[in-house]
């Protein structure tokens, strides 16, 4: 799965350029997800007086709703970005409005004020109503997306990235970059997603089947307390694959 954000004010296009992206990759084969930042501090899909919502009232932590068309789920929080993608299983994922985020992202805007209140070391483009009077801004090219969707889209293929764990650089840096200067690096071609060292521990740690992403310093500590014990046990192997399920 790769991602990347589209950023902007809003009536700069954002959602149309998104809705381009979208059909274009679709029409190149690929699945597509989205994610939607909605910037209204109230915002909540349920409604007060439905079921599902007398539900949460008396303390359901998630809620889903079954329909014949849909199914929703409900969480009673903001959840991480990394934790929603993990929900998803497409190819691509289009965000709209996400900036804590080191995807790589687009900005859209209508004049250069706009673009330098969403400027960030992981922008690789800009695009919506600007882009229809220049070509580029700085070292980054503008393009139209709804003029020129087929080159933004491939621009898109090349730069959109596999998440990265976006934990904070104090706790991990391992690569020697925190995400946001690794993403950077990447789009600018300096670096590889590969470089992530989260990505290539020996030990993972799943969760219900999810895979927890641990920082090397975590990862160390729940490696070496583990073998500690083990390798005191008949029929411990040095090459072997030690494996532990924990249930509650």
């Amino acid at each position: 799965m790769k991602v990347i954000s589209v950023v902007g004010h809003s009536k700069t296009g954002k959602t149309t350029t998104i809705e381009n992206i979208i059909r274009e990759l679709k029409r190149r084969g690929y699945t597509v997800g989205t994610i939607k930042e909605i910037h209204f501090h109230d915002f909540k899909m349920d409604m007060e007086g439905t079921n599902t919502h007398r539900h949460r009232q008396a303390g359901a932590e998630t809620v889903t709703a079954r329909g014949d068309r849909e199914t929703d789920v409900l969480f009673d929080y903001k959840l991480p970005v990394n934790e929603i993608l993990s929900f998803h299983k497409e190819d691509f994922v289009i965000m709209e409005g996400v900036r804590d985020t080191s995807a790589p992202k687009i900005v859209t805007a209508e004049d250069e004020e706009g673009i330098l209140a969403k400027l960030d070391m992981t922008v690789f483009a800009i695009s919506g109503k600007i882009a229809a009077e220049i070509d580029s801004y700085r070292d980054l090219p503008a393009i139209d997306g709804t003029r020129d969707i087929m080159r933004l889209v491939d621009l898109i293929e090349e730069m959109a990235i596999e998440p990265l764990p976006d934990v904070d650089q104090d706790c991990c840096g391992a690569c020697g970059f925190s995400c946001m200067e690794l993403s950077n690096r990447i789009i600018r071609g300096l670096s590889k997603r590969e470089d992530c060292v989260v990505d290539h521990q020996e030990t993972k740690l799943l969760i219900d089947g999810r895979e927890i992403p641990m920082v090397p310093f975590v990862e160390r500590i729940l490696r070496n307390s583990v073998l500690g014990v083990v390798k005191e046990l008949d029929g411990y192997k040095e090459d072997g694959k030690v494996e532990i399920c924990i249930r509650k």
